[in-house]
């Protein structure tokens, strides 16, 4: 078989053992503990309850003083401390980028969900987690809202050590940072980012996804990654220029060869590969960034997340009230049927927060209520959907 064949193929074959995980992760929340009552907007859970079991917790702990982390290890509290980051004992630690990182993500994260609240009507629920070794999350998601579906804004605060092979599934050039540790060895890290996925109720408004991080190993490796990228059910092309064109001017305030780098980054990072197509039409992403000073990066990766607000609420605030039919809104549950399908298969987050034992509800807090998938279908030949169908299939220039 040729390359793209073996591609799908491997593809494929991930996709089924994420489903399976996923059906075993589904039958032990069942089994779980009552998620708790809804006050002030806001889920309450004691302190002793748990997401779910794995059976990987059983694994030997590793010998070093970095804690193992699963997906049970964490423990919900009443209400967010006022930093989740620790002292630590990492060669190298920048405690000071650790710290101004995670602050600057919890401002980020009130600031759109008070917008994205205002917009809607409705109010963010809020889970609060911390665990043993340090660190935590603040996951706020709107459900059923008058204007979105779903929209979550989650940040993590994670310490641990991860498998060589999840540190590569989570950078663009994972070998250089386990630079000196010995095949198989665990490599002990920090991470700390903001992530959020916004899907609109009227398949005219466009989905909408960011990630902001910051990572540091063990002897002082650390680098930024991110992105912001639009995906719509429905072509407009002033709609998504204003969006490109809002992350062009960061990109040019800082460097000017950011853009058109990190434009096309995202158009090759955001292709469902198995279909031919991207899962929507992009924006930028980034990954691995240290080419300049911490600070530099730091105060770039700012003003990525407070243009969130600016670059895509509008176009909501647009479209929420168009007319559509039935058949419309099957086309956008069809288009969330491919931004699953790149989830489960190629989101280095998804997969990254499986392979360390995230949390189950924030790893898959991106994906849509609903979903649909109808077989072998193909757009009618000049229509809408053929349309925004082509822009997956055929990158193009937006500014």
């Amino acid at each position: 078989p040729s390359s793209s064949e073996i591609d799908c193929i491997m593809a494929f074959i991930r996709l089924l053992s994420v489903s399976y995980v996923l059906q075993c992760s589904a039958w032990l929340i069942s089994s779980g503990a009552p998620i708790g009552a809804t006050v002030d907007g806001r889920i309450h859970r004691h302190a002793s309850a748990t997401l779910m079991s794995e059976a990987a917790t059983t694994k030997p702990q590793d010998q070093s003083s970095t804690p193992m982390i699963s997906w049970d290890s964490h423990v919900y509290v009443d209400s967010a401390p006022e930093t989740l980051i620790r002292e630590d004992d990492l060669v190298g630690a920048n405690f000071e980028m650790r710290s101004r990182f995670e602050k600057n993500c919890r401002r980020a994260q009130d600031a759109i969900c008070k917008a994205v609240s205002e917009l809607d009507g409705a109010a963010f629920r809020e889970d609060v987690w911390k665990r043993k070794g340090g660190g935590g999350g603040i996951s706020r998601v709107l459900c059923d809202g008058n204007v979105f579906e779903k929209a979550g804004c989650s940040l993590s605060v994670v310490y641990g050590s991860m498998p060589q092979e999840a540190l590569q599934s989570a950078t663009t050039r994972g070998a250089d940072r386990a630079k000196g540790y010995a095949p198989g060895e665990r490599v002990p890290f920090f991470a700390c980012g903001l992530s959020s996925v916004m899907h609109p109720r009227n398949p005219m408004a466009p989905t909408m996804h960011f990630n902001y991080r910051y990572f540091e190993t063990d002897g002082g490796v650390w680098w930024f990654g991110g992105g912001s990228d639009l995906t719509p059910a429905y072509l407009f092309e002033e709609d998504v220029k204003h969006f490109h064109q809002t992350y062009k001017d960061v990109c040019d305030k800082h460097d000017s060869r950011f853009y058109e780098r990190f434009k096309k980054w995202a158009d090759e990072y955001f292709t469902i590969k198995h279909r031919g197509e991207t899962r929507g039409l992009g924006g930028i992403f980034f990954d691995d960034l240290n080419d300049r000073s911490p600070d530099e990066i730091f105060s770039f990766s700012k003003e990525c997340l407070d243009s969130v607000v600016p670059s895509y609420l509008p176009l909501v605030e647009k479209h929420k009230d168009d007319a559509f039919t039935q058949k419309q809104k099957e086309w956008q549950q069809m288009r969330r049927g491919r931004y699953v399908e790149f989830n489960l298969v190629y989101d280095r987050g998804t997969v990254f927060g499986l392979k360390t034992g995230g949390r189950i509800e924030s790893i898959l807090m991106s994906l849509p209520e609903t979903a649909r998938w109808e077989y072998s279908h193909a757009p009618e030949p000049g229509s809408p959907e053929a349309e925004i169908m082509d822009a997956f299939k055929n990158s193009r220039e937006w500014c």
